[in-house]
């Protein structure tokens, strides 16, 4: 047998010796066996076989590219720091998985949800909270800079995405503006999340020309000594201020465009739904904004993380949920098949980014086909060709089950992230649906309790169904057959997304 005919395209073999041809091949089989039962470890069956598929096709390329992004597990001293941010948060909560009491008897599945909320993340259901919800993008950056302005002790910022542009600058100002009257502003920003957008650069100039403590989330720097997985992003959104007030859920500080040339063109406009809450919830989201400035910097804040969760009656239960690598386990993915396996008469969800694992997926089917009402809201258009497309070869075992695709028209880009079930609960935050957010990124959910906040999302959801169509299962079997060759293929890379 002429090993020059075997397929080690990468390698030049051309006048190589048969012995040398020989060791290549011994070592190539070797990978793979090693890999055969090294990747497997502690993941996901279908992560580990579409890095097995990656590497016995590829294996130099498909082992790099592993030993690159192949662990999501964020750095030891990360992790370190996060359990002990998780220490401090739990010795100073009451020793109780919610706090206050309803005016109504609830489903005992809402206090099952916050006993595991309280498990996993270390915070309880509290009552006495108010909520106001908002999806304009550019009128709440207005309201979050008018919230600012009125500071008069600490900011906290967190945001994925922050840049400087015509719309931003009103919230990017205030927050200088403050720092300059001497409230204590801390700003953490994703550094990769960030970085490549049309006014970061700015955004850099203007924070460090005011003096204005702030600092990069995960940042990949090798050259100062900065690194870990790169695709590890912190992609929460929350900003509190004064420990009464904070905001969060999908919106990043930056025009609804995001300021790119291709999405200019397009006319594309991002559709988002943020939330500002007030009530004993804003202890919650300040602890996440703690903990997450304690990992970048070191720098604990003792005295703003030690005052007590405080204990007040209802009505409007609410509950934060960190998830993320800095967590042993998948958070939100628990919370939301939880929340819809106890679904009993409808379910609607929103998510740009849909790409499910098997256990989502048999979630969403089995509620559908058991009569509970289950919409899925999507894009008609989409930022992330592979996200689109695999995303694209769910639809027909969805609908097939019974689940309602509806698809927000384009030029809008849906962003807003949205787990509404029957007339209770309703979760916020900035999770998609999808492996990446499930594993990869750091999230933060809002778990509300309240028949009257979820009479309001429904008013959200109306207004999607204005926007959207829904999915023609008939029309969507005679798309093109490349769009589901594509399809095919991003879905073999779903599990790595």
């Amino acid at each position: 047998m002429d090993l020059r005919l075997l397929p080690y395209d990468l390698l030049p073999l051309d006048g190589v010796p048969e012995s040398i041809l020989v060791v290549v091949v011994v070592l190539d089989w070797i990978l793979r066996l090693v890999a055969l039962g090294w990747i497997p470890h502690n993941r996901r069956p279908s992560v580990a076989l579409a890095w097995l598929l990656a590497i016995f096709l590829q294996p130099i390329v498909g082992v790099l590219l592993f030993l690159v992004i192949g662990s999501a597990r964020l750095p030891r001293k990360r992790m370190a720091m996060q359990a002990k941010m998780n220490d401090v948060i739990r010795e100073n909560t009451p020793d109780a998985h919610i706090l206050g009491n309803a005016h109504e008897q609830l489903p005992d599945w809402i206090e099952s949800t916050a006993a595991l909320n309280y498990s996993l993340g270390a915070l309880p259901m509290v009552g006495g909270n108010s909520f106001e919800i908002l999806t304009d993008n550019h009128e709440c950056l207005r309201v979050m800079a008018e919230a600012v302005d009125r500071a008069e002790d600490y900011v906290h910022f967190e945001f994925y995405i922050v840049a400087v542009d015509d719309t931003s600058r009103v919230l990017l100002d205030a927050l200088v503006r403050a720092h300059e009257r001497g409230v204590r502003v801390r700003v953490l920003v994703d550094h990769l999340g960030s970085v490549g957008y049309p006014g970061y650069r700015e955004l850099v100039r203007h924070f460090d020309r005011s003096g204005l403590p702030w600092r990069r989330m995960l940042p990949v720097r090798p050259w100062k000594g900065e690194w870990q997985r790169p695709d590890l992003r912190n992609h929460r959104k929350i900003l509190v201020v004064d420990g009464s007030l904070a905001f969060t859920g999908s919106q990043n500080v930056i025009h609804r465009s995001y300021n790119k040339r291709k999405n200019l063109r397009k006319g594309l406009e991002w559709k988002d739904l943020m939330i500002r809450c007030a009530g004993p919830v804003v202890a919650e989201l300040n602890a996440l904004f703690t903990s997450d400035w304690y990992s970048e910097t070191g720098d604990l804040l003792l005295d703003e993380v030690t005052g007590e969760v405080p204990d007040v009656e209802g009505p409007v239960f609410a509950q934060v949920l960190p998830s993320g690598p800095g967590f042993e386990t998948e958070n939100n993915l628990r919370l939301f098949n939880h929340l819809i396996y106890n679904a009993n008469e409808r379910i609607a969800i929103a998510s740009p980014y849909f790409v499910p694992d098997e256990s989502l997926m048999h979630a969403l089917t089995t509620e559908a086909q058991s009569g509970v009402d289950v919409q899925l809201f999507v894009g008609e258009t989409s930022d992330h060709f592979l996200a689109y497309h695999a995303q694209n070869s769910y639809y027909q075992e969805l609908v097939e089950a019974g689940v309602k695709i509806y698809r927000y028209r384009s030029p809008t880009v849906l962003h807003a992230k949205f787990v509404l079930v029957d007339d209770y609960v309703s979760v916020i935050g900035s999770s998609n649906m999808d492996e990446r957010s499930f594993a990869l990124d750091l999230e933060v959910s809002v778990y509300i309790v309240d028949r009257e906040f979820r009479r309001r999302m429904d008013a959200v959801v109306a207004e999607f169904h204005e926007a959207s169509t829904l999915l023609d299962f008939e029309e969507w079997k005679r798309r093109p057959l490349w769009h589901k060759y594509a399809d095919n293929v991003a879905r073999l890379t779903s599990a790595l997304l």
